[in-house]
């Protein structure tokens, strides 16, 4: 019973929220909250909440100092130069954007968090996309799948979750599964490359000057009108309502779009650009070498930033308050995800629907464990925590596997394939970072990403099969 309404309620929630009928925070909260009445544990839920929101404080803590941390170092014109490197390599050419954005992702993701990858990404690469008139679900969906893919770096957590829980060295696990995650990142650029030639297609070639160059009354992009491309292509496709994430109205395009490289800005710091570069890196490097939590190294960096940089209170008060929205609308997301993992975990249903999935594998697929290990990571790190399917489900699976002379290691490795799919999860907080500063509904990316990601996941699966490493 308990695996059905675990399924269930999962479905709800997806169906609700890619149908637009529910805001993800609403289904978060309500669906789960049915459901656990449902299963009659209705006394229990505020137990369940409260652990769950005990368990996800720390995260929601990073992500709401990482925001204003980031935030400042954006307004200070940190990130400008990388704006203008990126518009440099781009040209304006959409498949240049959107391999640029895979390869930004897939660069910043070497510092292993999530939110910070999606923070510098979206920061970088959103004006670009504004001002082209490019879907922005390709810019989330890409920055996504790469960071998913280069998430099972030792530091990053699931490969150091899997090594503990099956007791093995982090090394022995990662390093072999190197050739198949090489192959998973090279699939996200042909990937990219592909959904760039669909936008060109879509809004056509221009060149960096046109897009940069706007009439003084109008603040209209210039753009070609010739077949193919430009505002003609825009209209002949149906207009940017067509495709989900496109900008819409009078400001499509243009306006918002640039703000960030405004030369002008009143905000900016040029002065004090090596202080904040070298704070940047200082950060990131404690965080790699984790001589403090994740929360407290943003809390400290975000205090130092402030203070360094507005020295005043009434500009302190002015970038908190103009970077209020993000972190209300993220740290609310993480806080209602609470409910929903607390349901989960609190009322038996994870558990339940776990060992559903482990016994419904047939005895003859005893010796091919590591290849449905694989395969059970897609859902599984999907619509579970990574603590959950790493601590909770590996270690029977592994325990299946050795009844049948599979290595632990072996399932170990194809435990991690899943995780270009699990970064686009309901119940990963960076993931509300990314769409809420892309401006992107959660359903529309989960409409558009879950397949290219776990086409990925299943690259990586294949790789490492032909390999020899699963």
């Amino acid at each position: 019973m308990l695996t059905v309404l675990g399924f269930a309620m999962i479905a709800t929630f997806l169906v609700l929220i890619m149908m637009k009928k529910m805001s993800p925070i609403a289904a978060l909260v309500l669906i789960p909250a049915l459901f656990c009445v449902f299963v009659g544990q209705g006394a229990q839920l505020g137990d369940y909440v409260l652990e769950g929101v005990g368990k996800l404080a720390p995260t929601a803590a990073m992500l709401m100092f990482a925001i204003v941390y980031f935030g400042v170092m954006i307004d200070v014109g940190l990130f400008d130069p990388i704006v203008r490197g990126i518009l440099r390599f781009c040209k304006a050419d959409p498949v240049r954007v959107v391999v640029g954005t895979a390869l930004l992702a897939a660069i910043v993701s070497l510092d292993g968090d999530g939110s910070t990858t999606f923070m510098i990404t979206v920061s970088a690469m959103y004006p670009l996309y504004k001002r082209l008139g490019m879907s922005l679900v390709v810019m989330t969906g890409v920055a996504a799948t790469a960071n998913g893919v280069m998430n099972t770096l030792p530091w990053g957590g699931p490969t150091a979750r899997a090594a503990t829980a099956l007791k093995l060295d982090a090394a022995d696990v990662f390093v072999p599964m190197i050739p198949a995650l090489g192959a998973g990142l090279l699939f996200v650029f042909v990937l990219a490359y592909v959904l760039g030639r669909r936008e060109r297609r879509r809004i056509g070639y221009l060149t960096l000057d046109e897009v940069l160059v706007t009439e003084p009354e109008t603040e209209t992009v210039l753009v070609k009108t010739g077949a193919g491309g430009g505002a003609d292509a825009r209209k002949a496709a149906g207009g940017p309502g067509d495709t989900p994430g496109l900008p819409e109205g009078p400001d499509a395009g243009h306006g918002e779009g640039f703000q960030g490289l405004d030369p002008d800005r009143p905000t900016l710091r040029p002065r004090l650009y090596w202080f904040n570069a070298g704070l940047t890196v200082a950060l990131l490097s404690a965080m790699i070498l984790e001589l403090l939590p994740i929360p407290v190294l943003f809390l400290i960096g975000a205090a130092l930033a402030l203070t360094v940089n507005y020295p005043k209170m009434a500009d302190q008060k002015a970038r908190i308050a103009a970077h209020a929205d993000n972190v209300l609308n993220v740290a609310g997301m993480v806080f209602a995800a609470a409910v929903f993992t607390g349901v989960l975990t609190g009322t038996g249903m994870v558990k339940h629907m776990a060992d559903w999935l482990v016994g419904a594998i047939p005895e003859g697929m005893g010796p091919h464990m590591a290849l449905v290990t694989g395969l059970l990571s897609l859902p599984l790190t999907y619509f579970m925590s990574n603590d959950g399917f790493y601590f909770g489900v590996l270690p029977v699976l592994a325990e299946a596997g050795a009844a049948h002379g599979v290595s632990p290691l072996e399932i170990a490795r194809a435990s991690l394939v899943g995780q270009a799919l699990h970064m686009s999860s309901p119940l990963v907080p960076a993931v509300y970072v990314l769409v809420g500063m892309a401006k992107v509904e959660f359903g529309d990316h989960t409409k558009f990403t879950v397949k290219w990601a776990a086409l990925t996941s299943l690259v990586v699966l294949g790789a490492g099969i032909l390999f020899g490493i699963i």
